[in-house]
């Protein structure tokens, strides 16, 4: 960026809210994925939607570049400013805004984080089930249109989200919602904004659903000798009619992976976990109905819990499954998560698992089965050429092949910077009508831009 239009924004936005020291701009070059990194020119904390306004109109009116920045968790690189400008970092706006757990809903600012606002509302007796792993900030999550491993119960944060206040890139300020739980007036401007990745609009207030915290919670994990088993046993049990509160498949290699992190002694095979949550009878029926079911199927070490240290002692295995893969030196990760109809989803876990097998590099498959979304993690070295270009080409069969069997090549980390090479593929001459939308929304394509499409 020119000094004099540096000077310019100093001037207009305030020097106490921007920062251009080495740690900040390094800190906001980059998310947890393995993308390349860039730094932004500065970057700038917003305390408040005022401020949001302003710093928007001066950046449309000079046609800078604006990237806004949560907790820096993503996995696809939604908040690397690619062409460099602002980092909007939302740390200052990470208040409570309005709270009615008579209605069951909250109002807070983008930059509070998921466990910030449970710490907040549980004292209530609520809670907020969206969970995806990381400490993700609200605003985050609700541009990637995150879920995690309660989707199966919950669906993803575009179920949850009753309205939006965005700020458009003139500085122009919307609401996309209400506090209404349904409403069939207008646009559903909710679902446009929810995982756009701040290419439409830069969104300053997230009105979202609670929940009441379940009278009982019990975990249980089983094991058996295929991944795919794993899947039809997950598809069986969603057959059946069950609410399961979670339910997660990691493949063998991933648990020896995570007894080795760990020194723990899990059983090193094909593996489901469990929970169940609700009132006491209805969970111990529910976890006795599944019980049977995986016996039929033939499962191994049915183990189940139901104390909190219980219930972590048997989730570790599932909690600690990445640390347990990064802390290999040398190595950095690169990743699917697609998702399929259900009844694919053995058949996609089966193919996953092959081509990782096939590669001849470390790697697990894991994820989501409840609703048909599974991860594949492989480490590579980053120094290796031949070693980055297997993983994105397992990235690669796997995401074609998920939607050639109705899918979709990102369940929940968004498309980002790595999955804009299949939305041709996956959405046709829709892609067309999503670029226009971008051009009526943000004409000078200062928001976010390299991102969701080509």
């Amino acid at each position: 960026m020119e000094e004099k239009l540096m000077n310019l924004c100093m001037a207009q936005l305030g020097k106490d809210k921007i920062s251009r020291s080495e740690s900040e701009l390094y800190r906001h070059s980059r998310d947890e994925s393995s993308h390349p990194f860039r730094e932004p020119d500065f970057v700038f904390f917003p305390e408040n939607t005022e401020d949001v306004v302003k710093v928007l109109r001066l950046a449309n009116e000079h046609a800078i570049a604006v990237t806004p920045f949560g907790a820096g968790s993503g996995l696809e690189g939604q908040s690397i400013p690619m062409k460099k400008g602002i980092s909007l970092n939302f740390d200052r706006m990470n208040s409570v805004v309005e709270f009615a757990p008579e209605d069951l809903m909250i109002t807070v600012e983008p930059g509070m984080t998921r466990l910030q606002l449970n710490d907040f509302v549980n004292r209530h007796g609520l809670y907020f089930p969206i969970d995806p792993g990381a400490d993700a900030s609200i605003g985050g999550m609700v541009a990637t249109n995150a879920s995690g491993t309660t989707a199966v119960r919950y669906g993803s944060m575009r179920d949850q989200v009753l309205d939006l206040e965005v700020v458009l890139a003139n500085g122009d300020v919307i609401h996309t919602g209400s506090k209404a739980k349904k409403s069939s007036s207008g646009y559903h401007l909710n679902g446009v904004f929810t995982g756009s990745e701040g290419t439409l609009g830069v969104i300053t207030k997230v009105t979202i659903k609670l929940h009441g915290i379940p009278e009982k919670v019990l975990a249980a994990r089983c094991t058996f000798t295929t991944p795919g088993e794993c899947a039809e046993a997950a598809h069986v049990v969603l057959a059946s009619g069950i609410q399961v509160m979670r339910m997660e498949l990691v493949d063998a290699e991933s648990i020896k992976q995570v007894n080795e992190y760990g020194n723990y002694s899990f059983p090193e095979a094909h593996s489901l976990f469990f929970e169940f949550a609700g009132s006491p009878n209805i969970v111990e029926e529910e976890a006795s109905v599944v019980e049977e079911l995986m016996h039929e199927l033939g499962c191994q070490n049915w183990e189940r819990a139901n104390s909190s240290k219980e219930r972590s002692d048997l989730w570790k295995a599932r909690h600690e499954l990445a640390y347990a893969y990064k802390h290999i030196k040398g190595k950095v990760f690169s990743g699917s998560d697609v998702c399929v109809p259900i009844s694919k989803l053995a058949e996609m876990v089966v193919f996953g698992r092959k081509l990782v097998e096939e590669c001849g590099l470390i790697g697990g498959v894991f994820g989501h089965v409840g609703d048909g979304n599974f991860h594949t993690l492989i480490m590579y070295d980053p120094t290796n050429q031949v070693e980055y270009e297997k993983t994105e080409e397992i990235n690669g069969k796997l995401a074609l092949k998920a939607i050639a069997l109705g899918g979709t090549c990102t369940g929940e980390h968004g498309v980002g910077l790595g999955k804009m090479k299949y939305q041709v593929a996956e959405h046709g001459q829709a892609v067309e009508w999503m670029k226009s939308m971008k051009v009526m929304f943000d004409p000078k394509g200062i928001l976010n831009p390299g991102k969701m499409f080509y």
